[in-house]
């Protein structure tokens, strides 16, 4: 997540709340798709309030691996590539030169680690720490 770090706070744990409950009624895991839709219902009711948060929900579910954005006005997106944050240039920077559809999981990983050190160490506001 990045934004507000109250508000990330408060929605990453908000999802994760709704996302237990609907496993407790339904007896089964919510997928993807689904939770980043509950995210986005949730956030587009404070369209214009003032949030600050955008998010990548991702997982791996019945219809196999899912990778969503949801931003702070409720904008849902999904797509095999997100960035976000104050580094996501950077990042974006790293992961246009080295992705292709073909990484294996080892070359995807090492690719990553690259765009998070990249975005965390050469982004004046990310602080240089990872959590």
């Amino acid at each position: 997540m990045a934004g507000g770090a109250a508000d990330c706070q408060f929605w990453e744990r908000e999802l994760g709340r709704r996302c237990r409950l609907y496993e407790l009624s339904n007896k089964e895991r919510i997928s993807v798709a689904a939770a980043s839709k509950l995210l986005c219902n949730m956030v587009y009711s404070y369209k214009g309030m003032g949030l600050s948060m955008g998010t990548m929900v991702t997982g791996w579910d019945k219809t196999g691996p899912n990778l969503y954005y949801v931003d702070n006005d409720g904008q849902r997106l999904k797509s095999h590539l997100f960035s976000v944050g104050s580094g996501s240039t950077y990042a974006y920077g790293v992961l246009d030169a080295g992705y292709r559809k073909d990484l294996t999981p080892e070359e995807a990983i090492d690719l990553a680690r690259r765009a998070i050190y990249h975005a965390t160490y050469r982004d004046a506001y990310s602080g240089g720490f990872v959590t």
